[in-house]
């Protein structure tokens, strides 16, 4: 469980980190108070998505497991018939 949180919070860093300041920068340019409306942003972003991260992270990794599992010795066996 550890390990979920941990990765939780550094992909939350970078993720809403690269994001916010594209959408901010892309959006408003490099204003004035740009660093702080990126920062406000970035707080917010992170705030929401490290709960999404923990929620959703394991069933995103349950599709992927299911969508790229190995073929069964039955569906070997059909190729070579």
């Amino acid at each position: 469980m550890k390990r979920k949180i941990a990765f939780a919070f550094l992909m939350g860093i970078i993720t809403t980190g690269l994001i916010s300041f594209t959408v901010v920068s892309v959006n408003l340019g490099f204003a004035e108070n740009f660093l702080k409306i990126w920062l406000k942003s970035w707080a917010i972003a992170y705030l929401i998505v490290i709960p999404v991260i923990l929620v959703i992270a394991p069933q995103i990794d349950r599709l992927v497991s299911f969508l790229f599992k190995e073929k069964t010795a039955f569906n070997d066996s059909k190729k070579t018939v």
